[in-house]
């Protein structure tokens, strides 16, 4: 729907946007002179764990994964409370803690924010960072023989849905509490390092591991292959879609993607399913040259981060998105 919307908006035509809204990509970047330019992105959204300092925590990690995934470093960040009138105080006291203990770890200095009342708890931040404009990591330049890795496991969405009906396993929480806590900032910087041909990033939220890959696909003019059996998968994600705790944002997205999609026989509805599972704070996911895919992949694992090659860039074809 939103995408239908921006598509009739007038464009501004400022040469300094290098990065704006018409690609999808994860943040927007702005140049401001020959050496520096802001990347900024906002995001914010209702609880998703019973604990608030825990929500504090993924709200935050998951604002400052769109400035990693461009390649920047955060600078600043404005808070964004939607907060009930008769709620208990100590409950956003938590929520503010947690977040704030996230963009301290990322160096990231949180200088105001704004709030309004509201019936349901919404948290989250506007993140700005900068970056040098010609190391900007986009979502559009995918190459062919690209090796794809990604550095979470998926399944936040369906645990998430899980939790709230109060049918989650405590490891199946502590699981997908820690992927949603933990910064892209490690992986973002072997990305931005120097020592690999890191050609195109995006991290995988909201559209699912097939929407994301969808965006990369389309904007590189490629098409994309993704080994399914490697797909790192949290523990009790697909326990939850077999019993059903289907997200409906999970639905909006196969809705959405799954035309782009062509599967190799005998692959598993649940292993389908998890493929267009709306993540919050997900993994980057990063095109990377052949040759470089196995050295980068060491340096992640050796960082604890636990990266996966999932798939490879093709030359364009139908279907865009090959399953097997």
């Amino acid at each position: 729907m939103l995408d239908a919307v921006l598509g009739k908006l007038a464009r501004q035509n400022d040469p300094n946007v290098l990065v704006g809204f018409d690609t999808a990509d994860d943040a927007g970047v702005y140049q401001i002179s020959a050496e520096l330019a802001l990347v900024q992105t906002v995001d914010f959204f209702t609880p998703i764990v019973d604990d608030p300092y825990t929500f504090g925590q993924i709200a935050a990690t998951n604002s400052l994964s769109d400035v990693y995934a461009m390649g920047g470093k955060p600078l600043s960040a404005l808070a964004i409370v939607c907060f009930p009138e008769k709620e208990d105080i100590t409950v956003l006291e938590q929520i503010l803690s947690g977040g704030l203990s996230k963009m301290m770890e990322a160096n990231c200095t949180v200088i105001g924010g704004h709030s309004v009342r509201d019936p349901e708890i919404k948290f989250g931040y506007a993140v700005t960072g900068t970056i040098h404009p010609e190391r900007v990591l986009t979502n559009s330049n995918a190459q062919i023989l690209d090796a794809l890795l990604l550095t979470k496991p998926l399944g936040t969405g369906v645990i998430s849905t899980a939790i709230k009906k109060g049918e989650a396993m405590t490891t199946w929480i502590e699981g997908a509490s820690r992927a949603m806590t933990t910064l892209n900032r490690v992986a973002a910087d072997l990305a931005g390092s120097g020592r690999f041909r890191v050609h195109s990033a995006t991290d995988i939220t909201g559209f699912g591991l097939i929407g994301h890959v969808r965006e990369m696909a389309l904007g590189s003019d490629v098409s994309v292959h993704i080994y399914s059996n490697r797909v790192p998968v949290l523990e009790g994600a697909l326990e939850c879609i077999r019993a059903g705790y289907i997200p409906g944002g999970l639905k909006a997205n196969r809705d959405f993607a799954e035309c782009t999609v062509g599967y190799a026989p005998g692959i598993a509805e649940d292993i389908k399913t998890i493929l267009y599972d709306p993540q919050t704070a997900g993994g980057l996911l990063l095109s990377v040259a052949r040759e470089d895919a196995a050295p980068m992949l060491k340096a992640l694992q050796e960082a604890g981060i636990s990266a996966v090659e999932i798939g490879e860039v093709l030359p364009q074809e139908k279907p865009l998105i090959k399953v097997s």
